[in-house]
């Protein structure tokens, strides 16, 4: 379980480890809590349907924990991290709710068409995108960045969202949500962090664009800026040096966990959130974003 933020004393500090990109929830110590034991929902996504992509870990988890909670349904959106895909339905389906899992490549627009279809043709409406799946690596230099490596990084952080929103638009009705995932490295880039840095940026840009653009149509489009998170994509992605201390630099002195997360997001997919269209919510332990 996570630090309970209102405890005092020393702050937490991770045992070294690292992992294969992108990484496995259950290899993670100490676990990410993803609200499996503390969420509690209010309807407030009662008998709609989502799509979210990096669903089978870290805050595509909790977010599909939470949906579930609310009384959506959710299409479990994934690369090939199945063990940790069949562990999110697992929640999803305890919650009462359909949990469809589809493993993938949504840097490939073939793909991103086929999961908007699964989605219409298992639920028979799409009510939330969550465009939250993402690569992410760390170099020491600008020398160290391949070709190909820019380019998967945009194609799975980027155009991703380009070609699902695409694809889903035509079949969401006034009412319906996006929601993104960007990051604070939109407005503070980590220079190690280049190419996921650059595509967070890109990620903002695109939503307050794609806010403005759907307007009329009724549909609602935001994004979410996490600090640092405790989820798969640290151990996997970062050297053992800075994982031992991961999330120490923000005020709070400490990382977020996933399940501080959804919250936001089921916010941002609600009716309750019929005023706000081309945010860009930061949920960064106290760092500002201006």
């Amino acid at each position: 379980m996570a630090q309970d933020p209102k405890e005092t004393g020393p702050k937490p500090s991770f045992p070294k480890q690292q992992q294969e990109p992108a990484g496995q929830t259950g290899e993670m110590r100490p676990q990410p809590d993803h609200g499996e034991q503390s969420y509690r929902g209010s309807g407030k996504l009662q008998g709609l349907a989502a799509l979210i992509t990096g669903a089978d870990s870290g805050i595509g988890r909790a977010v599909a924990i939470a949906f579930a909670r609310e009384g959506a349904d959710v299409l479990i959106a994934y690369l090939d991290e199945h063990e940790d895909a069949k562990e999110t339905a697992r929640w999803v389906e305890e919650a009462g709710k359909r949990a469809v899992v589809v493993a993938g490549d949504i840097s490939e627009q073939a793909h991103c068409r086929s999961l908007i279809d699964r989605a219409l043709s298992e639920f028979g409406r799409l009510d939330i995108l969550v465009n939250n799946a993402a690569m992410q690596r760390t170099y020491e230099s600008l020398e160290d960045i391949s070709a190909e490596e820019w380019d998967k990084t945009f194609r799975t952080n980027i155009y991703s969202q380009f070609y699902l929103c695409q694809a889903a638009v035509p079949h969401m009705k006034p009412g319906s949500a996006i929601v993104n995932t960007s990051s604070i490295n939109a407005k503070n880039p980590s220079p190690q962090l280049l190419p996921y840095a650059t595509t967070k940026g890109a990620i903002a840009n695109f939503t307050a664009g794609l806010a403005q653009m759907l307007a009329e149509k009724g549909i609602r489009v935001n994004a979410v800026a996490p600090g640092p998170i405790w989820t798969p994509l640290i151990p996997s992605t970062m050297p053992e040096g800075k994982v031992e201390k991961f999330g120490a630099n923000v005020p709070l002195e400490r990382p977020g966990q996933p399940a501080e997360l959804a919250p936001v997001y089921v916010l941002l997919a609600s009716s309750e959130s019929s005023y706000i269209s081309g945010a860009l919510i930061p949920v960064t332990g106290g760092r500002p974003m201006l």
